[in-house]
């Protein structure tokens, strides 16, 4: 009976190991839910700061502002790169690196310098890893990013920009779409795109509308650009923040659910061969019996 106790054994072990998985995906679960509440919170105001900065734009106030300056040439840019701090995600974080290289690789055949920003624990290794130079690194965000990171990580970006030592700068993140859909995605930040007009609904779509809000600014449109479009920046970076960790914990969720399912496959095939060796040894012993029993009567 040595092969069937290796039989049990072995199942025991993925039984013990599908327990796991079970328990990591529900887990997952519970994480991505209030993660997609936190990314369903963040849209409404991302999309209130780009209408009022749409209403407020003007070309002759855009010459005032650093954050709205569009250079000629990108000569140097900064790319954040926002991975996970933990795996047993699937491709989830070889497909962030995958985007991020992509990005850098495009930016440097064009003759642009890259500073890096590696955000993120298998983001972090990689890149060492491959003897890329960063510019910055953290590993110590949580799966429940705030404001304040997002503040934290884009402020040497926004302080370069505005010094005009920075032409550009990327976020490369994975945004959340559904818990099987989190494309890696690459957005630029900065400069801060003018905003278009909206097509009349009544013209062709080439046909722009001159509608505005009529708002009473106070204390003027500077001020209030001037305050707004930093917020934009660093509301720019959170909700990249939020989404990659909802996809993370959708991407985890996905993987654990496929390894509880092998699990299942696995340890139905074990019982089958475990119950066809039983079967077998049964069949051989009763030879045995009824072999000596005739011998004996013979």
């Amino acid at each position: 009976m040595a092969k069937g106790r290796e039989l049990k054994g072995r199942i025991k072990s993925f039984e013990n190991t599908r327990k796991i998985t079970r328990t990591m995906e529900m887990v997952a679960t519970s994480k991505m839910k209030r993660a997609q509440d936190r990314v369903v919170a963040a849209r409404p105001y991302a999309a209130a700061l780009r209408e009022v900065i749409a209403s407020l734009y003007d070309p002759e106030l855009a010459s005032q502002f650093p954050l709205l300056r569009q250079p000629a040439t990108v000569r140097r840019a900064a790319v954040i790169a926002l991975t996970s701090n933990r795996g047993l995600a699937g491709a989830f974080n070889a497909n962030l690196i995958r985007e991020a290289r992509t990005l850098v690789e495009r930016l440097e055949s064009e003759g642009t310098t890259v500073d890096l920003y590696a955000i993120g624990r298998k983001g972090v290794g990689y890149f060492r890893y491959v003897g890329r130079q960063v510019a910055a690194a953290r590993t110590d965000l949580t799966d429940r990013p705030s404001a304040q990171d997002a503040a934290d990580i884009v402020a040497p970006a926004v302080e370069g920009f505005a010094a005009g030592t920075l032409d550009a700068v990327y976020v490369v993140y994975a945004r959340f779409v559904s818990a099987l859909t989190t494309p890696p995605t690459t957005d630029r930040i900065l400069p801060v795109q003018p905003p278009e007009r909206e097509a009349s609904s009544g013209g062709k779509s080439s046909v722009l509308s001159s509608r505005r809000h009529d708002y009473i600014l106070a204390p003027s449109a500077e001020s209030i650009l001037e305050s707004l479009l930093p917020a934009y920046v660093r509301n720019a970076v959170y909700r990249a923040l939020v989404e990659t960790a909802a996809a993370e914990q959708g991407a985890r969720r996905t993987a654990m659910k496929n390894a509880t399912d092998n699990a299942n496959d696995v340890i139905n095939g074990l019982r089958r061969q475990f119950n066809r060796a039983r079967q077998a040894q049964i069949t051989q012993e009763i030879a045995e019996i009824v072999g000596g029993a005739a011998a004996l009567g013979g």
